[in-house]
């Protein structure tokens, strides 16, 4: 077992293009699956951890970074499967950026890749998602029956429903982080039974095939434990909505209320009822008009608005937040 410990940073780059919400990506080292932007602190060069972040993100995509903050710090065993061979056990510090999305150079190995391609059961905008009473819930059922004991089956019916809004429980669109977990345990993701990666409480048998039977339906994987990074800036992203005004770094510096609106409902997953939010908004002293108009809407010109950057000042939590969602989003 190693004793070496590396310090490795990873970044999570958020865009949301035509409504899209999207991360940045690179191939990992071995040309496998995709993986966010990481690379390996270097004492004797990096001051920062948040420079040295911004300059492998710079190397790896030539994309400089504005908006950026720290995640979170992601060290588990045998995270990154070296460790079993004898290598260094990993320690990772995450960090949030929001960006505009941009053409990368064809010499780099970063692309774009839709965020919802990965955790497609996050995203309510066109309705409840097809794979939640298809695949999840019925998945999730026979792993609960599993359980050790009538506590046991208690226990997991009991998260399974609170995760993924069953059984009557209300779906909450912060906890995107503890459905993957729940997912990861119940061996339904590729994560759970690829080599080298931990299987939970279920046998090897049972997550092999259980998750070749689900994995297509259940996203596509990344490296390492990147989906689990991803899902975590996922709910930080939805948490911060309700709370500051993190969406604008998404946004060009004008924009109509619609746009605004789209963006914000790509980054919740869910659809927001219009004039209600347009309410809030305005009333929030959020935006202000521009006197400009545009026709790029594609029906009647709409007003052209920006970020009214005194409402910091102003108030103490100058989110947008959720109108129509309710408190468990």
């Amino acid at each position: 077992m190693s004793r070496r410990v590396e310090l490795g940073l990873t970044a999570v780059v958020v865009a949301v293009t035509e409504e899209q919400p999207r991360v940045l990506l690179v191939r990992d080292e071995d040309g496998g699956d995709h993986a966010l932007p990481t690379g390996v602190l270097d004492a004797s060069r990096d001051r920062t951890l948040e420079l040295a972040l911004r300059t492998l993100v710079e190397e790896q995509s030539a994309l400089e970074l504005g908006y950026l903050e720290q995640l979170y710090t992601f060290g588990n065993r045998y995270r990154d499967p070296r460790e079993r061979a004898g290598g260094p056990r990993v320690v990772s510090v995450a960090y949030l950026a929001l960006v505009r999305e941009g053409p990368l150079p064809g010499a780099c190995a970063a692309a774009w890749r839709a965020w919802y391609d990965f955790l497609p059961w996050e995203d309510w905008r066109a309705g409840r998602p097809a794979t939640l009473d298809r695949t999840i819930a019925p998945e999730l059922a026979r792993w609960t029956r599993k359980g050790r004991g009538r506590v046991s089956v208690r226990q997991r019916r009991e998260r399974a429903d609170i995760c993924f809004g069953l059984g009557g429980a209300p779906w909450d669109g912060e906890r995107v982080l503890d459905r993957l977990e729940l997912l990861y345990e119940a061996g339904l993701v590729a994560e759970a039974w690829r080599a080298g990666g931990g299987r939970g409480e279920t046998s090897a048998e049972e997550s092999v095939s259980a998750a070749a039977d689900a994995g297509v339906r259940l996203g596509r994987p990344l490296a390492l434990d990147h989906r689990r990074i991803l899902a975590s800036a996922l709910g930080r992203l939805r948490g911060k909505l309700r709370y500051r005004p993190v969406v604008f770094e998404l946004l060009p510096r004008t924009f109509t209320l619609l746009t605004l609106q789209r963006t914000v409902e790509a980054l919740a997953g869910r659809r927001l009822h219009k004039q209600n939010f347009r309410r809030l908004v305005e009333a929030g002293g959020l935006v202000e008009g521009t006197g400009k108009r545009t026709s790029d809407t594609g029906g009647r010109p709409a007003e052209l608005f920006r970020f009214r950057r005194e409402v910091l000042r102003e108030r103490p939590a100058p989110g947008v937040g959720l109108p129509g969602l309710g408190t468990h989003g």
